[in-house]
């Protein structure tokens, strides 16, 4: 019974252990009793007391003794209260009260906490605001919770502001509990080892905790070393905690960099350091981030053996990542899985062995900082007795991340000179200056402004005069000038007082942290300085460094560089990809699709398919020349490959690297409406399935990550071991389903597209069957291709006041960016509204001319507005995009200039939302949006309004009308046409071809060549004309035209344009002899014909020119170029009757012509010619794109471009255009070819490949196209075997970009 009873205590015991030893890392759990009021007297200390009955001791919530409170004798900013709860205790709130019976308390408050009394540091909400809202009157309790609770055996609480009509007045209360934990101390030499004991199996994780803390900016930490002399190694270095990983015993390099966490870490604080090997990855902690990393190959079954803790080299162990720098400091409760380690020490456990001298409590030394905050801080010493002998030394350590400051300024006395000590582009100089004249100029050092410590020592003797910058290792200036200091001497640091005679800076402010003053070797006291006993000065902050690192971690996003000053930090967006305060939105647009309605053309250009996400922007092609826009996105391989017969190989095998990343592609299939990918196999003797029973010879691997085995091939339906002839049942043997399976011994091909998107892209291909004699095979795996944005087009159309779609939560508490298109024809409505506790976020119409962005993260409700010029009520497209992020908030409204408003240098950063998001009104039902919400995007993320409109009522899914918005980018009289997504350009009745009608329609011209344009047989005359091609010409007489045309051409004279009639009218447009056009008109067949000629002239100067003519009955106006205008009138007739036909180049019937005009007619045109209309019809375009039964074309025509000197090549106007010859405003996402910057390189490189393959494909295509044309003769017959033919007829088509053929023809007719 007694051993029962003895091992229960024990477990009690043991229990009780546990659960207080927890404190030392979690135990906030029931952490909240009070703390203050059981003190003793002497844990107050206050800088001053008004009265006895006034001091710090009083000071305790809802006590009435004394005069009920503590009052300083001065309400300024420098009083301060300070409690000492007499050990390390965990503090989780803290509460404020006024003076009993007064009107003295405190309405903001500073709280800093300390292990020994100094070295203060300042507790901070989210890392940025350290003030902490006080009281409205003497008697209420003001408590508040901390976010993250504080370890600390001191408080001192600083008045920031109090009741302006009393004076400063506290009683107050501390929160939380006790808190224990395991210290040990080392001093440079210590360390010790744990080895663990032997282990059966490997675990899937494994983690180590610790605190630690230092004035030594580097030094070992950890070194855990595994089986086959892996390591990893924890070290601190410049301030930063670094993990490396090591291989081998006598390695020499200095192991591989993992992650790289923190900033300052040598500011004698305690700082919570966790890693964590999980599965595959490494997380590592520091304070309250964490950044992971994935495991390297070799330490994917590594764990620990030994764990070495303090030593940079112990007990044979590979070489140090900093050698000769072990741990200096103190670590506090090392955990292993749970263990203790320094427990295990102090128990002298047979498994850990200690070098050195290692205490178990941890005794700091004691270093007094001071900041500089601002403008006005400066700290002002006496000069000493001693210097009068002339010789004198300052010396001192200063932080700081400011290129520039004063460091320390004195006047000299005698000489009426002035000795500056400053910082200028982060390095040192020392300046003497007498009546605005330099005298003397040294400097040392240089990267000053990196944060870390640096010491300077400024030595005066006779004939000698020095400044050295951080000892050996820094730099040294000298001169033999002296500095003749007395004790009379005054020395000012950082700055000067306001309106002093004595000191002068022509330098700027120092903001940043000095320690370890001397003046000749006599450490300046700065207690006595903070206690008005020694020197003067002002707003600083005495013992403590307030340095904050603004980019640890860093606020800038993809991969922007951060760099800092004392009060902000910058994000240098360069070559990132994206743009704004902190590199967080894209600069390019999210699809092609986007690009072609903003105007743009074919061409490279980069897309960011998920905005301010987290995947990379990429370069792809966006061929835009059909209704559809094509992505097109280009591997390693897209060119007809062929595959001879080998015995020695049964299988050829073939990887595609695609130009995007899996995220990238994965994003683009995803997000697109449908996706396609060319699969070919040509054939001889080499077959693909077989049979549907067997195991295939051949298949490929396609799909999202490393994609699943496909066993159909293009143009058939997964699963279905089939080729496009098998589901059409067209194969050459109807007994197999593919052609290859017949295994002719001819060439055949079974091809096809991929459609289905879940099976794209194709990322390998595994050809068999390829060993036999005779079998010989080729394969083509065309680019990805891929058209549709669901996201551009997603829409809802709120048709009630009352009526709102929402969403889960919207997430941006440090950025946020939104963005959607709107059109209404309401002046006011609510967007969007998400609310939390306190916090916000909306954005709405206000007026019909301004948008309001409205947020509060904390720091009071801010509004961003922007307003127009134009009305947004117009029923039109308008976009919007709204952004905040810790630096600012920004609003942009269509191209109007954007608004932004800064964020508040020490203010709230984090916005946190609770509710619902509603879009399209709000959760009063109040003030809602009436009209359409397009391509809502949060954060890069579209929500898909469209669906949640289908449930919703009140919200209709969809909106139509695009035309509106859309249909000024139909150029050259092209018709806007409406689709339920979007719209599209109908160029039909236009010169022009192209999405937009802007692509120009042109042919050289030989002086053989013709094109004549039937508008009306003779045999029509008498029948209906319903049938035209334009209801213009329903009764065959004109009473105007409209013409316009381009030219380029040196022959004159020479006819443009012959306008036939039934009737002998004509209408002719030429150019003179004189190099001058003119129209004649011959509207009557009994009149003369009338000239109208224009005075504009070298119009047959080889450069292109355009001329538009109108007539409107007997008023004609001609317009060349940019020339101005010119009008003329007819006297003889207004009407053109029954239209025969429109004839450009030679004039083969010259039947009613006169002399002159029938030479004209017969010698042709030499030139080119481009847009020619004439009022719908189009006979240029007519005969190249469209020829039928109404065009005749004698001669070879030849498609070019007039607007080039020489012949352009097919993707001339697709990939060459500039943003210079850009019709509408530069934007960042406009072709990334036409934009000379650094991405340059890449695009050569892309289109040096695209050379490369079109050069290729036509040698290829000349070296068998006779053959292919004789092998596919009689192709058609099924059953027959033709004759055999060794050639291989097949050759790659130049189409990796996507371009239709019609731009690359060569037309005989």
């Amino acid at each position: 019974m007694f051993l029962r009873s003895k091992k229960l205590a024990g477990i009690v015991a043991f229990i009780a252990f546990v659960l207080l030893g927890s404190c030392g890392t979690d135990g906030e759990e029931g952490c909240d009793s009070p703390l203050v009021a059981n003190l003793p007297p002497s844990s107050f200390r206050s800088s001053s007391q008004l009265s006895s009955s006034h001091g710090p001791v009083f000071a305790k919530v809802n006590r009435r003794e004394g005069a009920g409170g503590w009052s300083p004798l001065l309400s300024d900013k420098y009083q301060w209260l300070e409690v000492d709860l007499e050990r390390r205790t965990q503090v989780t709130a803290v509460a404020t009260q006024g003076r009993y019976g007064s009107s003295d308390w405190l309405t903001a408050y500073l709280l800093m906490f300390s292990d020994s009394g100094h070295n203060w540091r300042q507790y901070r909400q989210e890392d940025s605001l350290g003030a902490f809202p006080g009281n409205s009157n003497a008697d209420s309790v003001v408590q508040y919770k901390l976010d993250q609770p504080v370890i600390a055996r001191y408080l001192r609480l600083i008045p920031l502001d109090w009741n302006p009509t009393g004076r400063i007045g506290l009683r107050l209360e501390i929160y939380g509990c006790r808190y224990t934990s395991d210290v040990a101390s080392f001093d440079g030499r210590s360390s010790f080892v744990y080895r663990l004991s032997v282990r059966t199996s490997w675990t899937a994780m494994e983690i180590i905790s610790l605190k630690f803390k230092t004035l030594k900016n580097s030094g070992t930490l950890l070194h855990a070393k595994g089986q086959r002399d892996h390591s990893l190694n924890l070290v601190l270095e410049k301030g930063k905690l670094l993990l490396y990983h090591q291989q081998g015993v006598s390695s020499a390099s200095g192991g591989k960099l993992l992650v790289s966490l923190g900033s300052l870490l040598d500011d004698q604080h305690w700082h919570h350091v966790k890693l964590e090997r999980i599965s595959t990855h490494l997380n590592l902690t520091v304070d309250k981030n964490t950044q992971q990393v994935h495991i390297p190959a070799e330490l994917s079954h590594w764990h620990i053996h030994t764990l070495s803790a303090g030593a940079a080299q112990s007990h044979g162990l590979q070489k140090p990542i900093l050698l000769n720098r072990n741990f200096h400091g103190c670590l506090e409760n090392l955990l292993y899985n749970d263990l203790n380690l320094i427990k295990l020490v102090k128990q002298n456990s047979p498994h850990v062995t200690a070098v050195g001298s290692m205490t178990f409590s941890c005794t700091e030394p004691v270093s007094v900082a001071v900041t500089f905050t601002d403008s006005h801080s400066f700290l002002q010493l006496p000069g000493l007795t001693s210097w009068s002998s002339g010789v004198a030394s300052v010396t001192l350590q200063f932080r700081t991340w400011n290129k520039a400051g004063l460091l320390l300024t004195f006047a000299l006395q005698q000489q009426e000179g002035s000795v500056f000590l400053y910082l200028s582009e982060a390095r040192l100089r020392l300046q003497i200056s007498k009546a605005d004249r330099t005298l003397l100029e040294l400097s040392a050092g240089s990267g000053l402004n990196d944060g870390q410590w640096h010491s300077v020592e400024l030595s005066s003797r006779e004939n000698h005069l020095s400044i050295t910058v951080d000892k050996d290792e820094g730099a040294t200036a000298q001169t033999s000038i002296p500095l003749p200091l007395t004790s009379e001497s005054q020395l000012f640091f950082g700055g000067c007082p306001a309106q002093s005679l004595e000191c002068r800076n022509p330098s700027e402010v120092f903001q940043g942290c000095m320690r370890l003053l001397t003046l000749d070797n006599q450490p300046v006291d700065l207690i006595k300085v903070q206690q008005r006993l020694l020197g003067n000065y002002s707003n600083l902050q005495i013992d403590m460094c307030g340095i904050i690192d603004r980019c640890s971690p860093s606020h800038c996003e993809h991969g922007g560089r951060c760099t800092q000053s004392w009060s902000t930090f910058h994000c240098n967006c360069s070559n990132s990809g994206y743009r704004g305060a902190t590199c967080h939105s894209s600069k390019y647009e999210q699809s092609c699709e986007m690009y072609k309605h903003k105007g743009n053309t074919s061409g490279l250009y980069h897309i960011d398919v998920d905005g301010s996400g987290p995947v990379k922007p990429q370069l792809v092609y966006c061929n835009m020349t059909e209704d559809k826009t094509w992505v097109v996105i280009q591997h390693n391989n897209t060119e007809l490959t062929r595959i001879q017969a080998s015995s020695d190989r049964n299988q050829h095998f073939a990887h595609l690297d695609y130009f995007s990343e899996e995220e990238q592609l994965a994003s683009i299939i995803s997000q697109s409406e449908q996706c396609e990918q060319e699969l070919s196999f040509l054939c001889r003797r080499s077959r693909l399935f077989n049979s549907l029973d067997g195991a295939p010879f051949s298949w490929w691997v396609g799909g999202p990550g490393s994609g699943q085995i496909q066993n159909y091939w293009g143009g058939a339906v997964p699963r279905s071991r089939q080729c496009a002839c098998g589901l059409k049942d067209t194969c050459l043997d109807s007994s197999f389903y593919c052609n290859c399976d017949a295994d002719y011994d001819q060439w055949t091909d079974d091809s096809g597209l991929l459609t289905h998107k879940e099976s794209l892209p194709v990322r390998s291909l595994v050809l068999g069957d390829i060993q036999r004699s005779r079998s010989e095979a080729a394969y083509k795996v065309g680019p990805l291709r891929c058209h549709g944005d669901k996201n551009f087009w997603n829409a809802a159309f709120f048709d009630k006041e009352t009526s709102y779609l929402h969403f889960p939560t919207f997430h941006g508490e440090l950025n946020a960016d939104i963005s959607f298109l709107f059109k209404t024809t309401f002046s006011s409505g609510v967007f969007l509204e998400n609310l939390g506790i306190k916090d916000f976020i909306r954005i709405e119409l206000s007026s019909s001319t301004e948008v309001v962005f409205s947020f509060d993260v904390g720091n009071g409700p801010r509004e961003v507005k922007v307003k127009t010029s134009l009305p947004l009520n117009d029923s039109r497209w308008h976009s919007v995009r709204a952004e905040r992020n810790v630096k600012e908030a920004s609003l942009r409204v269509d191209n109007f200039p954007a608004n932004t408003q800064e964020a508040p240098a020490d203010g709230l950063i984090h916005l946190q939302l609770n509710s619902q998001l509603f879009i399209g009104g709000t959760a009063s039902r109040q003030k809602g949006f009436l009209g359409c919400i397009r391509s809502l995007q949060l954060n890069g993320i579209t929500l898909d309004l469209e669906e949640r409109a289908k449930i919703t009522p009140g919200v209709r899914p969809g909106c139509p009308g695009h035309c509106s918005s859309y249909g000024k980018l139909c150029e050259n009289k092209g018709g806007c046409v409406e689709k339920p997504n979007g719209f599209s350009c109908d160029c039909s009745h236009s010169a022009f071809t192209g999405a937009f009608c802007h692509k120009e329609v042109s042919a050289s011209f030989e002086s053989t060549t013709s094109i004549t344009y039937i508008v009306k047989d003779p045999y029509e005359l008498s029948e209906n004309s319903s049938t035209m091609p334009s209801s213009i010409y329903s009764d065959i007489t004109l009473r105007g035209e409209n013409i316009s045309l381009s030219f380029r051409t040196s022959q004159s004279p020479t006819m443009l344009l012959y306008v036939s009639s039934f009737h002998r009218e004509y209408l002719i447009l030429l150019i003179n002899k004189h190099d001058e056009l003119e129209i004649r008109y011959k509207l009557h067949s009994s009149r003369d014909v009338e000239v109208l000629s224009s005075r504009v002239m070298n119009l047959a100067d080889g450069r292109l020119h355009a001329v538009t003519i109108r007539r409107q009955a007997d008023t004609v106006s001609v317009q060349i170029d940019q020339n101005a205008r010119e009008d003329f009138n007819l006297t003889s007739d207004v009407e053109f009757n029954s239209i025969k036909s429109v004839i450009l180049g030679r004039v083969p019937e010259t039947e009613g012509l006169d002399a002159e005009l029938s030479g004209l007619g017969s010698l042709g045109f030499t030139g080119c010619l481009s847009g020619v209309r004439f009022n719908s019809i189009c006979p240029l375009k007519a005969a190249l794109l469209h020829p039928d039964s109404r065009v005749i074309v004698t001669s070879p025509l030849v498609q070019s471009s007039c607007a080039s000197s020489s012949q352009a090549g097919p993707y001339a106007a697709e990939t060459t255009h500039s943003l210079s010859d850009q019709p509408r405003s530069v934007d960042p996402g406009q072709p990334l070819v036409n934009v000379i910057r650094s991405d340059s390189a890449l695009i050569g490189g892309v289109i040096a490949v695209v050379i490369f393959v079109t050069m290729s494909a036509l040698a290829v295509m000349a070296r068998f196209i006779c053959t292919r044309k004789e092998t596919f003769q009689n192709h058609q017959v099924k059953a027959a075997q033709p004759e055999d033919s060794r050639e291989f007829p097949f050759s790659s088509q130049a189409d990796s970009l996507g371009v239709p053929s019609e731009n690359q023809r060569e037309f005989f007719i």
